[in-house]
């Protein structure tokens, strides 16, 4: 039974070279962090009965949230191809 205590302690240490994420309190509201890949931002959220979570400020990682580290793409990097132009005769007017 110890040894499922310690496989369970371990696994709930960050990784190797990770710390954890800073507390999100009142004063650090709008702050923005890189956790777990994605680009985090600590904000008030309103609790509710439904949620059965207190109001409180707490990091929002969800789904819309852009991902962190990524470098974009240069666009001037690759010119597009010329598209052929396309005329069309006008029908013309008597």
């Amino acid at each position: 039974m110890r040894w499922l205590a310690a496989i369970l302690l371990l696994l709930s240490r960050p990784a190797f070279g990770e710390s954890a994420p800073p507390a999100c309190t009142a004063a650090r509201e709008g702050v923005v962090a890189c956790i777990g890949g994605r680009l985090c931002e600590c904000r008030f959220q309103a609790g509710g009965t439904i949620s059965g979570r207190p109001s409180g400020h707490r990091w929002d990682c969800g789904v819309l949230r852009p991902a962190c580290h990524i470098v974009p793409p240069d666009l001037g990097a690759t010119p597009l191809p010329e598209l052929p132009s396309l005329i069309l005769p006008l029908p013309r007017s008597h």
